[in-house]
């Protein structure tokens, strides 16, 4: 069985989205789903993150979990967008996609930031699974500063 499969980006361009086929939302490219998910689905702040206000977000499904769920990209949404906050964005990839590396579904992960001026970051993710050959994608949005 297959999962429903995550398409980056929708088709007005600002988020991913579901493909319909006849009668049924489309299935495969697990993998590429997976990596949507960990990227961009809110992981809950760590206690010595700075957060605006008190809501540190995450999926009271993690409660006592190894891994959590989605990253800590949505921290930077209120930063300028500088070199340093594309290195913290590398980082926080990383840490999202560590469990694909940890459960060996992927031999290889390697994330890549880049700032498109003035307001756009840019990450690549390339990974390998055991046994194929090397895969990336590529996510972009608009910094809201």
């Amino acid at each position: 069985m297959s999962d429903i499969r995550t398409l980056w980006p929708a088709p007005d361009g600002s988020a991913a989205d579901w493909i319909v086929v006849p009668g049924d939302l489309q299935q495969g490219e697990d993998l590429q789903t997976a990596v949507y998910i960990s990227l961009f689905t809110d992981r809950l702040a760590r206690n010595d993150d700075q957060i605006d206000g008190s809501d540190r977000r995450g999926w009271w499904g993690d409660t006592g979990e190894e891994y959590q769920i989605g990253s800590r990209l949505w921290l930077l949404r209120r930063q300028k967008l500088t070199v340093q906050v594309a290195g913290k964005a590398e980082d926080y990839c990383r840490e999202a996609l560590q469990w694909l590396l940890d459960d060996s579904v992927v031999s290889r992960i390697d994330v890549r930031t880049r700032i498109v001026y003035p307001r756009t970051l840019l990450v690549g993710v390339a990974y390998q699974e055991p046994g194929k050959a090397a895969q990336s994608v590529k996510y972009s949005w608009v910094w809201e500063q």
